[in-house]
């Protein structure tokens, strides 16, 4: 191996066109191909930017040709000579129509045999790609959502300066509080028995610093939860959080709508239309079954009760009886794509959310099918079909329990379920929405009582303020959440300025007066000293990226990601550590079976 001696890059290889030839420039990089052709060779030096053949020939010094006839994949190499306009010019890289001509060239590292090819249409298990993470980041489709990734931190850094946001880290050791997911825990040496836990959010302290005086704050802050994975979820993640004083909901909505505007043009080119649709809670649940509706294609849920109303058929009848519904959602047009078959495995999607079962209705040119509507009366079935908009060539999927919660998660999976197997959702669509007017509480059966949807700070709707103790379940929210393709790009609220306000919203969650001060004291005791009306979001910066350049998961636009046990397999964490470790932090670990 050689040193790079007075060799330094001048030119990255993804950068240089054909306006370029005749230029003298040194390159560097790794080899990503070599082909010998005899008596000429090519080799494709990669670097960030993309990639840019190198060609040495009869007229090379006999030396450098000599060496680049040892060149193997993934060598590091720093090259000097001349760029030219290519014989046979190719339009699969942005370089196509150049080469270089090597007149110097320095091996600066030699590369073993990798474990997969370093390519983009290599077919690899996860895991290998994961525990060889460094090698599979070479590859210019893991490689491109980093560069994008950080691209896009900057435009969100300049829109938030250029609209008078102050940059601010909040910590990352704080106090572990009730009223959210798990936390990660820390243990604190110098106080033996004492924990610290990594931030969910910066929520409280964002609400501290408008209590301090800074009016507007931003932060790309790195946040932890410990949670079991999806595709979409990572124990540590990153947020781009923001919050203003003196707003309004439309205030903070608007601002942020112009940030997705300023990144999806500058970062995409894409001209995202403003102002975003605004749909409440209620109507999302309704017609799509999801407080996070894709809306790139139709399907929408039906309430069928009244037509099915004092049916003898035992589901609908059950379901109507215990206060639950009947929906469901019009297949228009696949009568001949959903058969028996695909209908049953379509009801495995269902019992998933809970449902008991699906039920189903296919409109033939041949004739009808049906598993429930023999229990119909003539009149039923028609004000079914008709509220359905039923006609030949349709199917209606429909599902009826007690609780509409159930009936809504499973109608809303089962319309996502519908839409991609039938290629119904335009792929290349972005699709803006908010969802606003949530609840502030939901009931949790697990805990026997009612808890914050978002958070204990989320300011109720004003008129709405009087049912904070009486009925907390019709209580709605100052919250709001922007929905981008069926996912929540992010989500925020008005906060509660209001420290009898928020005393109120502590008992209605069942907080002793006790429990309150232990948790959040130091926030309540700034209240005391005056608080802005004040209100902000937080925006998954992960899944922006992963939506923006249509990836399958937000695995794919993390460096080190972790897998499904929360482990991180190239490093192989978590680990265990030295007894002198344990108990210099006062810690015994005790064997599970």
């Amino acid at each position: 191996m050689e040193t790079m001696g007075n060799l330094r890059r001048t030119r990255y290889c993804g950068e240089v066109r054909a306006a370029d030839a005749g230029a003298e420039m040194t390159v560097a990089g790794s080899v990503a191909k070599c082909r010998n052709k005899g008596g000429i060779i090519f080799a494709d030096l990669r670097d960030t930017t993309g990639i840019l053949q190198l060609v040495f020939d009869d007229s090379t010094d006999p030396a450098v040709f000599e060496k680049a006839n040892g060149l193997k994949t993934e060598y590091v190499l720093i090259a000097k000579g001349t760029l030219r306009e290519r014989t046979a010019k190719t339009d699969k890289i942005p370089t196509g129509d150049v080469e270089l001509f090597v007149t110097e060239l320095r091996v600066l590292s030699e590369a073993e045999t990798t474990p997969f090819e370093i390519r983009d249409e290599v077919n690899v298990k996860d895991d290998l790609r994961l525990k060889y993470r460094y090698l599979d980041l070479r590859r210019p489709k893991m490689h491109n959502p980093l560069v994008m990734r950080s691209k896009v931190a900057k435009l969100v850094r300049d829109y938030y300066c250029d609209n008078h946001f102050c940059e601010i880290e909040t910590p990352m050791l704080i106090k572990s509080t009730p009223e959210g997911a798990r936390d990660y825990l820390v243990p604190s040496r110098v106080q033996p028995g004492r924990f610290y836990a990594l931030p969910q959010s910066p929520q409280l302290y964002k609400q501290l610093l408008m209590l301090s005086g800074f009016d507007r704050y931003f932060q790309i802050a790195r946040c932890f939860r410990d949670e079991d994975l999806r595709a979409d979820r990572q124990p540590e993640f990153t947020q781009i959080d923001m919050e203003m004083s003196f707003v309004t909901e439309d205030d903070i909505m608007t601002m942020n709508e112009g940030l997705v505007k300023h990144v999806f043009k500058e970062a995409l080119g894409v001209d995202v239309p403003t102002p975003f649709l605004r749909m409440p809670y209620s109507e999302a649940m309704d017609r799509f079954g999801s407080d996070k509706p894709d809306t790139r294609f139709g399907l929408e849920l039906q309430n069928v009760s009244e037509a099915v109303a004092g049916t003898e058929f035992a589901p609908f009848k059950a379901a109507l009886e215990n206060g639950g519904s009947v929906r469901l959602i019009n297949c228009k047009g696949l009568a001949d794509q959903l058969t028996r078959k695909t209908i049953d495995k379509l009801g495995d999607v269902v019992k998933t959310y809970g449902a008991k079962g699906l039920a189903y209705t296919r409109l033939t040119a041949d004739g009808e099918t049906s598993s429930f509507e023999k229990f119909l009366t003539d009149g039923q079935k028609a004000a079914l079909r008709a509220a359905a908009g039923a006609e030949t060539g349709d199917v209606l999927l429909v599902v009826a329990d007690a609780k509409n919660d159930t009936v809504f998660a499973a109608l809303g999976a089962l319309r996502l379920e519908v839409g991609k197997k039938f290629g119904l959702i335009d792929e290349k669509a972005f699709n803006f929405l908010w969802v606003t007017d949530f609840p502030l509480f939901e009931y949790s059966e697990e805990d026997g009582r009612y808890v914050a949807k978002h958070h204990p700070f989320t300011m109720p709707k004003d008129e709405d303020l009087d049912k904070v103790e009486s009925d907390p379940g019709a209580c709605r929210a100052k919250a709001y959440d922007m929905v981008l393709n069926g996912c929540e790009l992010g989500g925020g609220s008005i906060r509660i300025n209001d420290p009898v306000l928020q005393d109120r919203m502590f008992r209605a969650l069942g907080f002793t007066e006790e429990r309150a001060r232990e948790s959040f004291g130091f926030l309540m005791d700034a209240y005391k000293y005056g608080a802005p009306p004040h209100g902000g979001m937080a925006f998954g910066f992960d899944r922006m990226i992963m939506l923006m350049l249509g990836c399958d998961s937000i695995r794919d636009v993390i460096a080190f990601p972790k897998v499904q046990n929360a482990g991180e397999l190239m490093s192989g964490c978590p680990e265990t550590v030295e007894e002198k470790q344990l108990r210099e932090l006062n810690i015994a670990c005790t064997p599970v079976e």
